[in-house]
């Protein structure tokens, strides 16, 4: 028996292929088991039965009496009572029997049936009906049928020529049936399938339907299960299974075997993977996936996840030893963790747990991580009107060749506090910010930091139009540091120390607005003023956090073009640009941005090639082309001030409608970072052209390439989908060109089914 959280889907494409010619004698001889004789089931589409189920939704009849009707009447049966609706009602005493024809409406409890004509024999409690006959069930599945028999509670009875709505639009008919306990269907001879039929031949078969020779539905167990069934795809017969059973519409989830995935790999060799899925609960379940590999045994992997009533928790990790481990990898694995648990309607805790045993493993076992380095924390955060606050703990696992473990820093503990102010009848308003920061290493610097910064901002909008702001600051660190390398003497210095840093910035302003036609015009020069001591930033002073400098048209006129708090921007600067745009009514527009900085005074804390070094900053902008919504052109650059060369470019452009057909194109060049050996020049193009062929077929491509000397083909790929209402096929292949010690250039084949009600399958060969 195959269960589970997606149910047993039967097949996937690549089996078809493969299954169907292995099984043609015993789908030959299983198809005769239906044939193509009158009496075989088929979906129904007789308008018989309320409307045609080609198009039909779950839309029941009016229950409500016509006026002409007489009123309704309480009928007494052995198990209590029913309300009876009809045109006509007639009452035989002597035989015990009431005879309702004409819009016969029975309800008894969420139960509803209807018919032309209904009798009931009080002595023999058996309740008949007949002509146009159905019955709506408590779960919301409707029943049609021409001629039904059941007990006065309607729970228990048999039905001929058997034709289900279930919740979901799925259809199920069936020669005959019966009903045990308003609990089990049973039903012969049946047809399943949740795809809608043509609507120009609504005999045409469905793209996938499943018959067999019986079908029995458990409303407790929620359960649909079938034996002798073939599985048919546009009519043809492409596989047979004995027996095998799925959740009904209603479940969202349940226990039971998944659908296995099968594949190759150069290095490790055939694989096969058996997921089960134990549904421990409403609250929990639990996902184990074995995975068999022929060159490098088993790999064991798992999943579970937990609901509370204040929040939720989910664990996730796998295991292997390998037959031919890298050098120091005899025991292999990884595991993941994630967790938010609400304290009060301020307070929340939660944490992220990420570990691998070593560098590549996530990636050539295919855990899903291109990540250059796992973080793991926990937390606790409130969130109270304007103000923020937070205290973690942090630690790191570098996953490239060059990371050194004994120099990775864990961070215990980091807590942060914010608090911005409501703005007073002239729109000033007060902030204030402070951070609490241990590092230690067990090889290299160690630091401790206390940081606060109150600021005072207030906005102004002259009569003239002029827009003003200032803003002043005052920032305060105290530090205790241990193994600081001096960059001017070379030794390691101890202790305390710190700063206090005064800024004062003045924004301006002036946008120019012009209407002409249905354009709407728009020029904006942009200018400020940073006034702070020089310096700012003592030599035995660490920096953990202002490392990574992006000089950009979007810090420009930040505070600090430094990302974090150890380094401080100090002396005196002029900031200004020009942004200029073009606005339609339709929503089309054009904006451009340009803009430069220039510091007073001649030294600089930034390093080579960050674009600030100089006095005169680099230049950066930015164009933006959006005249319509198929049409997306943004182009950002930062070039040196004295000769305008590149040292920074990158363009993206988006043509067209993904629904038809479109192109998205990104290009980057980024110039060699002097302070940094690790990367030269880098420049990359990525393209990718998606489109759909018909109503329910798609295809997509992509290739990303290094354009840089030793570079080349980084990736590339195609795929083709198809998605409807009943099934979803995708099939693609991809090329990964890099190298990581054991990670190696491998190839992609990706076959997936999707199977509306029943699960999906996949295969892939590397």
């Amino acid at each position: 028996m195959l269960r589970g959280y997606r149910g047993l889907a039967a097949v996937v494409a690549t089996m078809c292929v493969v299954w169907t010619l292995a099984l043609v004698p015993a789908i030959a001889q299983t198809s005769s088991i239906f044939g193509t004789s009158s009496g075989d089931p088929t979906l129904p589409t007789d308008t018989t039965y309320g409307s045609n189920f080609s198009g039909m939704s779950p839309t029941l009849p009016t229950f409500q009496a016509a006026p002409s009707r007489p009123a309704p009447q309480t009928v007494p049966t052995a198990d209590g009572a029913y309300l009876l609706k009809s045109d006509e009602m007639t009452f035989d005493e002597s035989l015990g029997l009431v005879v309702a024809r004409g819009n016969v409406e029975i309800s008894q409890g969420a139960r509803v049936l209807m018919a032309d004509t209904v009798t009931y024999n009080q002595k023999t409690d058996i309740m008949t009906a007949s002509g146009n006959v159905s019955m709506l069930e408590p779960s919301g599945d409707v029943l049609f049928s021409d001629y039904a028999e059941f007990t006065d509670d309607l729970k228990t009875g048999t039905i001929n020529s058997i034709r289900m709505l279930m919740t979901d639009n799925s259809r199920l008919a069936a020669n005959g049936g019966r009903r045990l306990g308003g609990v089990t269907t049973e039903m012969t001879k049946a047809v399943y399938s949740p795809c809608e039929l043509c609507s120009q031949d609504p005999s045409r078969a469905p793209l996938w339907q499943i018959k067999a020779v019986r079908v029995t539905h458990d409303a407790v167990a929620k359960s649909v299960e079938y034996r002798d069934a073939t599985l048919e795809m546009f009519g043809l017969p492409v596989l047979y299974l004995p027996y095998f059973s799925h959740p009904d519409p209603t479940v969202k989830r349940q226990s039971g075997f998944l659908f296995p995935s099968y594949g190759s790999s150069s290095d490790l060799g055939t694989f096969i993977r058996v997921p089960y899925y134990w549904a421990i609960s409403d609250d929990k379940d639990l996902t184990f996936s074995p995975t068999y590999t022929t060159s490098q045994g088993m790999v064991w992997a798992g999943e579970y996840r937990q609901r509370l009533v204040n929040g939720e928790f989910q664990f996730s990790g796998s295991y292997t030893e390998p037959t031919d481990p890298p050098v120091g990898a005899d025991t292999r694995g990884h595991i993941r963790g994630r967790g938010r648990f609400d304290i009060d309607d301020t307070w929340r805790t939660g944490f992220n747990l990420d570990r691998a045993t070593d560098d590549t493993y996530l990636r050539r076992y295919g855990f899903g991580s291109n990540n250059k380095t796992l973080i793991s924390n926990a937390f606790v955060e409130g969130f109270s009107g304007r103000s923020y606050a937070n205290l973690q703990a942090m630690t790191f696992q570098g996953l490239r060749v060059t990371d050194d473990p004994g120099k990775t820093p864990l961070i215990l503990p980091m807590a942060d506090y914010n608090f911005r102010g409501t703005p007073d009848n002239s729109g000033a308003r007060w902030n204030f910010d402070a951070s609490v920061l241990s590092l230690t290493r067990d090889e290299g610097t160690s630091s401790a930091r206390l940081s606060t910064k109150t600021s005072w901002n207030l906005p102004y909008v002259a009569s003239t139009g002029e827009i003003y702001g200032v803003t002043a600051s005052l920032q305060a660190d105290a530090y205790n540091v241990s193994d600081v390398t001096d960059p001017t003497y070379g030794r390691q210095d101890d202790g305390y120390t710190g700063r206090v840093f005064p800024q004062l910035k003045l924004d301006y302003r002036y946008p120019f607005s012009k209407q002409s036609g249905s354009v709407t015009q728009l020029l904006e020069p942009i200018a400020g003023m940073v006034i702070s001591p020089r310096g700012g930033n003592p030599a035995k002073l660490p920096n953990e956090d202002s490392q990574d400098i992006e000089f950009d048209d979007t810090n420009l006129f930040a505070d600090s073009r430094f990302t974090g708090v150890d380094r401080v921007e100090g002396g005196q600067r002029l900031l200004y640009g020009l942004r200029g745009g073009l606005y339609g009514e339709g929503g089309g527009s054009t904006t451009a941005f340009v803009g430069q900085s220039y510091r007073l005074n001649d030294d600089s804390e930034f390093a080579p090639g960050t674009g600030l070094s100089d006095q005169l900053s680099d230049v950066v902008g930015r164009l933006t082309i959006s005249p319509t919504n198929t049409l997306d052109i943004m182009y950002r650059f930062r070039a040196n001030a004295e000769d305008m060369t590149s040292r920074r470019n990158e363009v993206k452009l988006g043509i067209g409608n993904a629904s038809k057909l479109r192109l998205d194109l990104s290009y980057f060049f980024i110039d060699a970072d002097p302070s940094n050996t690790q990367f030269g020049d880098r420049e990359e193009v990525y393209a990718s052209l998606q489109g759909g062929i018909t109503k329910h077929w798609s295809a997509f491509a992509f290739t990303r390439n290094d354009l840089a000397d030793d570079g080349g083909f980084l990736g590339v790929g195609a795929g083709l989908r198809y998605i409807d209402e009943c099934l979803i096929f995708q099939t693609s292949m991809t090329r990964r060109f890099t190298y990581d010690r054991d990670v190696v250039p491998s190839t992609t084949l990706l076959f997936q089914f999707v199977f509306k009600n029943l699960g999906d399958f996949q295969t892939s060969a590397f």
